[in-house]
């Protein structure tokens, strides 16, 4: 029987070191994550708005696109996606449809915040929180859900109380998580690496997540070998493939509108595209219900070509116009 989402997630947990895991915004970019060897992929809120409805992570995008966004992910690989559940869509009762929706999906796990509606990027000015008995009854909400649901889906619980409060009160929030089950703990825009070695020392039996938001984000851009001896478990690289697509698409519109197209290193070949979206594994398994006719076309195409060939080569070929 095939290993489950969820157990191979929670085997790569309880394996040694740490373990990187870029985000991903569509099945095109989970596809090229899993081809580079990664064990596991985040799904990005912020990405996946910008990508689907080109608008910011201001809790814009609804819980059905996140969703549907997701479903297509997860069909598309075989490694274990983690969802961005935001802050659940509200209040603990939202957390249980959310959390029976990921587990329906095929989600590995899922993160949960304890930001107020609307929410928004962690690291962006104006955050807000729900109290404390609030966020804590989400955590359990989500609990209940997997419980019910005869799953093993992982709850990572966020808070972003670290920029909307304090940082003592996001230990304390992430403690009080760790108390009511959450398999791994969260604290949103860390501001150093103190901090983030402070937040790995409580609850020493409960893996940490480091979200490391690239390009100008608040907490620290540690290497594996830092995140390991601070005691991080998983690590997230939220924005790297959306920024880098970014660029490049600029570059190439650049290019394009100055008569060019973007230079040859830039950009993999036609066969090489063909290979990643898949049209060579789609050609090998179609061969497997070839029929007759199938295979009389294919021998007309060959003489076609072949005809073709000695036309343009033959100048006893005569071209009538």
């Amino acid at each position: 029987m095939a290993e489950s989402p969820a157990k191979a997630l929670r085997r790569i947990l309880d394996s040694p070191g740490v373990h990187l895991g870029p985000a991903c915004f569509n099945a095109l970019s989970a596809k090229l994550v899993e081809r580079a060897g990664f064990d596991y992929c985040f799904t990005s809120g912020f990405s996946i708005s910008a990508a689907r409805l080109g608008l910011p992570d201001v809790g814009l995008i609804s819980f059905g696109e996140m969703m549907d966004q997701g479903r297509q992910i997860i069909q598309a690989v075989s490694i274990p996606i983690i969802a961005d559940g935001d802050n659940g869509y509200g209040n603990a009762m939202n957390v249980k449809r959310t959390i029976r929706e990921a587990i329906r999906a095929g989600y590995a796990g899922i993160f949960l915040e304890d930001q107020v509606s609307p929410k928004a990027c962690g690291h962006t000015r104006g955050r807000k929180v729900v109290p404390r008995d609030e966020a804590v009854m989400r955590i359990k909400a989500a609990i209940d859900a997997r419980k019910e649901s005869g799953s093993d889906i992982v709850i990572i619980a966020r808070t972003d109380s670290r920029q909307a409060v304090s940082f003592d009160e996001s230990l304390w929030r992430s403690q009080a998580f760790a108390d009511v089950g959450a398999d791994v703990l969260l604290i949103d825009a860390l501001a150093s690496r103190e901090e983030m070695k402070a937040f790995c020392e409580i609850a020493p039996s409960v893996p940490k997540m480091a979200n490391l938001l690239e390009g100008g984000g608040k907490t620290p851009i540690l290497s594996p070998t830092e995140l390991k001896d601070v005691g991080f478990k998983i690590a997230a690289y939220p924005l790297s493939l959306m920024a880098v697509s970014i660029r490049a698409m600029q570059n190439a519109l650049t290019a394009i509108k100055g008569g060019q197209i973007p230079s040859h290193g830039s950009i993999p070949t036609f066969e090489e595209i063909k290979e990643i979206v898949g049209f060579n594994s789609y050609y090998e398994e179609e061969t497997r219900y070839a029929t007759n006719t199938d295979q009389v076309s294919s021998q007309n195409e060959v003489k076609n070509k072949s005809f073709n060939l000695r036309f343009f080569e033959d100048p006893n070929f005569l071209v009538l116009f």
